[in-house]
C-alpha cells in the first residue's frame, strides 16, 4: 500500500472485508510496539548473565530491526516498516523521549551537586574538557574523510561531535555502580556526583548546538543570538517562577495527606508537554523543556516519587523502546565500508575512550586518588546510553550527520557502554561477600544472655513502613539495659530495578551516606522518612543507640549487602522480615509481597556469619507502644517452644533477655516424646546412638535444669501423641503475642510425625512451617532462629572430640585389665 500523509486511515474494517490491518496506521503500531519490546527483552535476558545495563539490549535490538540486519529484507521493510508510518513511529517515541527527559530531571538534584565538592567538579570538568579537545581534531578528520560532510559548517560538526564524545550516561552509570556493588566505595560516590555534573554540562552544550545548527546556513546569526536569549529567558522563568509553583503543589501532596490530588497529576503531565512546546517555539529541541520542568520539581519529598511512580513503567517500558527502535531504523551499519571507514571507527573510540578516561584519571590522580581506583573511575566515566543517542538523533536531524558518520558514533557509543562493566570487574572489585573461617570465629560474639558491659548487636532489616511498629515492640522486648546494652542496626531493603524511581533513591542514599552506617542528623537538610523517624523517637526514649542503612540492589545479590554489614558490625544475630506481610485475621490473612523476598532470606540464611531470626509479623504488640519506665506497661505473652538442638538453645539465649524485661511475661514449652511400648523400647535401645545425639541430649538436659530454677519464667513440659496437632492448637489459640522456635531438626521420631515433604516454608525449619500457615488460623507472630552455623559446627566438633578422647581412654583401661 502507497500512502502519503492524506491518505492514511486510522483503523481497518478487518479482514473480513478485504482489509490488511498492517496498511493502517494504529493496528501497524500495535505490531511495531510489541515486535519492538519482544525483540528488546529477549536481548536483555541474553545480555543479562553479562551484566550489561537495559540500554545496551535495546540499542542493538533497534539496530537488528534496521537497515543493519532484517531491515536489508525489503519485504521486511515495506510489511512492518513502511516509509509512511515513520512520522508515527517517531511521534509516539517522541512522546515517551519527552517524559522521560522528564524523569531525567526529576532524578538530578542540583542541590546535591552543589554539595559534591570541588574534587568531583574537578573531575567532571577534566572528563568534559579533553574529549572535546580531541573531538576538534576528530572533527577535522572526518570533515575531510567523509564525503558529504565537508558541506556541513565545521564548528556545527564540533559541537555535535563534541557533545557526543563528552557525555557521560548518568542513569545507566548508576545503574552499573550499584550492579557491581560500586556504590559503596569512594570510586562509586565519586563518579556518581562526577555524573551529576557531566550531566548538566552536557545539556547546557546540547541547548547551543541545536541553536546553531538551527540557524546555520543561509540563516542570519542574529538568529541565534535570539535563540540564545529566549533559551535563557525560559530557564529564567521556569526556576524563579514555575519552581515556587510546584513548591507549593509537592506541599499540598506531601505525605501528611495520604493522597495525591488527580489534578495536581494532570497539571504536573501537561506542563510536561507545554514547556516541551515552548523550548521548540524558541528553536531549540523539545526535550529541553520538559528537562528543565522535571529540574523545578523538590527532591526533598513525596510528591517526585509519587509521580514517577505513576508515569515510569508506561514511559520506560512501553514508549521509550519506540525511540530506540526509530534510531535503529536509521542506523545502517553497511554504510561503513572498507578498510578506511572501519579504520575511522576505530580511530573514533580509540579517541572516545582516550579522552575520556586519560583525562579523568590525571585529575583524579592529581586529587590523591589511589591509581586503581582512578583508573576505573575513568572507565566508569566512558559510559554513554540514551543521552549520547539523542545528540546523534539531532544532529540526523538536523543534516549535520549523515548516516556514515551517524552509524559510526552510534557504535562508539555501544562500544563503550558494553565495555564498561567487564573492563571495571578487571580492574577494580572491592572484596565484598567473602568470610574466612577466622572473621566468622570472631564474629561470634559472647552469648546473648552473657552479664558483661560487651553491647549486643543485632541488624534489623525492614521492606518498608508496614515491618516498622512490630519489630520495634520484637526490639524492645529483647532490650535488657541490666545485662547488656543493645546496638541496632537498621537496614532497609529496597530492590533495584529497572525504574527510574530505584536511581532517584540511590541518589538520596548517596547524599544520605549509603551504605555507610550513619546516625540520622536533625540537622540535615533531607527530610527523614517514615522509617528513620520512627527508630529515632523509639531510641531516644529508650536510650537504643541505633544506626540507619539502606540497601539498594537487585534481590539476586541483596544478600551480600546484609551478610557485608553484618560481617563488618559484628553483629550477633540478623533479623529478617518474612516475605508474607500480615493483612488481617481471616483466611487472607498473609499477602505474599515478593517471592524474590523469600530467596534473599534463603541466601541470607546459608551465608550468614551470624545467627539469623526470620520475623513472620501478625500485629505483634497491636502497635508502636512505647511505655515509660515508671508506666503500667501491658503484659507481652512470649511462649519458646522448645525440642532440643543448637536453635533451640540459641532461641532460649534470646528469650533470657527478656526474661528481666518487665513488659514480657515469658513461658518456655518443652515438648516430650510419649513413652513407646516394651518391644519398641528393646528395638531402639539395641540399635545404635551416634554418640553426637547422646553429647546434644545431655547438653539439653542441662539447659532444661537450669530453667527449670528460674522463677522468673513459666516452665511446661507436654508429653504428647501428635505434634502437629499441639503445635496447631497452640497457635490457634490466643494464649500467647509471639511464638518463638529454632529452626533446626529435633529427634527422628518425633520428625516423622510431620510432613516434611509437604514443607511449604522449609526456610523456617518444621515447627516453623506449621507456625507461618496462612491458612491454618494461627493467632501469634512467629521468631524462627536459626544459630550461627559456623559456630554450631565447632561446638559439636568440640564435643566429638572430647567424646572420641573418653572413649579412647575408656578402652585402653579395659585393655590393661587383667583377664580372670
Amino acid at each position: 500500500m502507497h500512502s502519503n500523509s492524506t491518505t492514511i486511515k486510522t483503523s481497518s474494517d478487518g479482514v473480513w472485508q478485504g482489509d490488511s490491518p498492517l496498511n493502517y496506521a494504529f493496528p501497524l503500531l500495535i505490531v511495531q510496539t510489541t515486535l519492538v519490546l519482544f525483540v528488546s527483552r529477549f536481548l536483555a535476558f541474553l545480555l543479562k548473565p553479562l551484566r550489561q545495563p537495559k540500554v545496551i539490549a535495546e540499542i542493538i535490538g533497534g539496530i537488528l530491526l534496521g537497515p543493519s540486519a532484517l531491515g536489508r529484507n525489503k519485504q521486511f521493510v515495506h510489511l512492518v516498516f513502511p516509509s509512511w508510518s515513520t512520522p508515527i513511529l517517531e511521534s509516539v517515541a517522541s512522546i515517551g523521549l519527552l517524559f522521560f527527559l522528564f524523569l531525567v530531571g526529576l532524578e538530578l538534584d542540583l542541590s546535591s551537586i552543589r554539595r559534591s565538592g570541588k574534587r568531583a567538579f574537578t573531575i567532571a570538568l577534566a572528563g568534559i574538557s579533553l574529549p572535546f579537545l580531541f573531538g576538534a581534531g576528530i572533527t577535522f578528520l572526518l570533515r575531510k574523510a567523509i564525503h558529504g560532510e565537508d558541506i556541513v559548517g565545521y564548528g556545527q560538526l564540533l559541537m555535535f561531535i563534541g557533545v557526543a564524545l563528552s557525555i557521560t550516561a548518568f542513569p545507566v552509570l548508576a545503574r552499573i555502580l550499584a550492579e557491581l556493588k560500586l556504590l559503596t566505595t569512594q570510586v562509586g560516590e565519586t563518579a556518581m556526583a562526577a555524573a551529576a555534573f557531566n550531566d548538566v554540562a552536557a545539556w547546557i552544550l546540547l541547548a547551543p548546538t541545536v541553536a546553531i545548527s538551527g540557524s546555520g546556513g543561509h540563516k542570519s546569526p542574529l538568529v541565534f543570538i535570539w535563540i540564545l536569549i529566549s533559551s535563557f529567558a525560559f530557564v529564567a522563568f521556569m526556576l524563579f517562577l514555575i519552581r515556587p509553583i510546584m513548591n507549593w503543589v509537592a506541599r499540598k501532596c506531601s505525605s501528611e495527606h495520604d493522597f495525591v490530588d488527580e489534578a495536581y497529576i494532570c497539571l504536573t503531565l501537561v506542563g510536561v508537554m507545554v514547556t516541551g512546546f515552548m523550548t521548540d517555539l524558541i528553536g531549540i529541541h523539545a526535550i529541553f523543556g520538559a528537562f528543565v520542568f522535571g529540574l523545578t520539581i523538590p527532591k526533598g519529598g513525596d510528591f517526585a516519587g509519587r509521580v514517577t511512580k505513576r508515569i515510569e513503567d508506561f514511559v520506560s517500558g512501553l514508549l521509550l523502546p519506540l525511540y530506540f527502535a526509530s534510531s535503529g531504523l536509521k542506523t545502517d551499519v553497511a554504510k561503513i565500508y572498507g578498510a578506511e571507514a572501519w579504520g575511522l571507527l576505530v580511530l573514533v573510540i580509540s579517541t572516545a575512550c582516550a579522552g575520556k578516561i586519560l583525562g579523568t584519571f590525571l585529575v583524579a590522580m592529581l586529587c590523591m586518588i589511589p591509581v586503581r581506583d582512578s583508573l576505573a573511575l575513568g572507565v566508569l566515566m566512558n559510559t554513554k546510553g540514551l543521552v549520547e543517542l539523542i545528540v546523534l538523533n539531532i544532529g540526523k536531524e538536523k543534516k549535520v550527520l549523515n548516516d556514515e558518520i551517524f552509524a559510526i558514533l552510534v557504535l562508539m557509543a555501544l562500544f563503550t557502554t558494553f565495555v564498561t562493566t567487564p573492563t571495571v570487574l578487571a580492574i577494580y572489585k572491592p572484596l565484598r561477600g567473602i568470610y574466612s573461617q577466622t572473621n566468622r570465629r570472631l564474629q561470634r560474639q559472647l552469648p546473648l544472655t552473657e552479664n558483661s558491659q560487651d553491647e549486643l548487636r543485632v541488624l534489623a532489616c525492614v521492606h518498608g513502613p508496614e515491618n516498622v511498629p512490630s519489630l520495634i515492640n520484637l526490639v524492645e522486648s529483647i532490650r535488657n539495659p541490666k545485662r547488656s546494652p543493645l546496638k541496632l542496626y537498621v537496614m532497609h531493603l529496597v530492590e533495584l530495578t529497572d525504574r527510574s524511581s530505584s536511581i532517584m533513591m540511590v541518589q538520596r542514599a548517596r547524599r544520605n551516606g549509603f551504605p555507610f552506617i550513619s546516625r540520622f542528623c536533625r540537622g540535615a537538610s533531607a527530610t527523614p522518612d517514615q522509617i528513620t523517624a520512627a527508630f529515632e523517637a523509639y531510641g531516644q526514649v529508650n536510650r537504643v543507640n541505633i544506626r540507619h542503612s539502606i540497601a539498594i540492589s537487585a534481590l539476586s545479590t541483596m544478600q551480600e549487602d546484609i551478610c557485608h554489614i553484618a560481617q563488618e558490625k559484628r553483629v550477633a544475630m540478623i533479623v529478617l522480615p518474612f516475605h508474607k506481610h500480615w493483612r488481617g485475621e481471616g483466611e487472607e490473612a498473609m499477602e505474599n509481597v515478593n517471592n524474590g523476598w523469600r530467596m534473599v532470606n534463603q541466601s541470607v540464611l546459608k551465608r550468614a556469619p551470624c545467627s539469623v531470626a526470620v520475623f513472620v509479623d501478625r500485629g505483634f504488640g497491636g502497635g508502636l507502644k512505647q511505655e515509660a519506665e515508671h508506666s503500667s506497661p501491658t503484659l507481652r505473652r512470649v511462649c519458646i517452644l522448645f525440642f532440643g538442638g543448637s536453635d533451640d538453645r540459641e532461641a532460649l539465649e534470646l528469650g533470657g533477655r527478656m526474661t528481666e524485661h518487665p513488659a514480657v511475661s515469658l513461658t518456655i514449652l518443652r515438648f516430650l516424646e510419649k513413652a513407646k511400648d516394651e518391644s519398641m523400647k528393646q528395638s531402639h535401645s539395641s540399635s545404635t546412638v551416634p554418640i553426637n545425639d547422646e553429647r546434644e541430649k545431655e547438653v539439653d538436659e542441662t539447659t532444661m535444669a537450669i530453667w527449670r530454677c528460674n522463677q522468673s519464667v513459666k516452665f511446661e513440659e507436654k508429653v504428647v501423641d501428635n505434634i502437629t496437632e499441639e503445635v496447631l492448637k497452640l497457635g490457634q489459640s490466643r494464649e500467647y503475642e509471639l511464638v518463638i522456635v529454632g529452626k533446626g531438626q529435633f529427634s527422628s521420631s518425633m520428625g516423622a510425625e510431620l510432613p516434611a515433604n509437604q514443607i511449604e516454608h522449609a526456610e523456617l525449619g518444621l515447627i516453623g512451617n506449621i507456625l507461618a500457615s496462612s491458612d491454618s488460623g494461627i493467632v501469634p507472630s512467629v521468631l524462627v532462629i536459626q544459630q550461627d552455623k559456623q559456630y554450631a559446627d565447632e561446638t559439636a566438633t568440640s564435643r566429638m572430640v572430647q567424646d572420641k578422647h573418653v572413649t579412647t581412654t575408656d578402652a585402653s583401661i579395659t585393655n590393661n585389665e587383667p583377664s580372670v
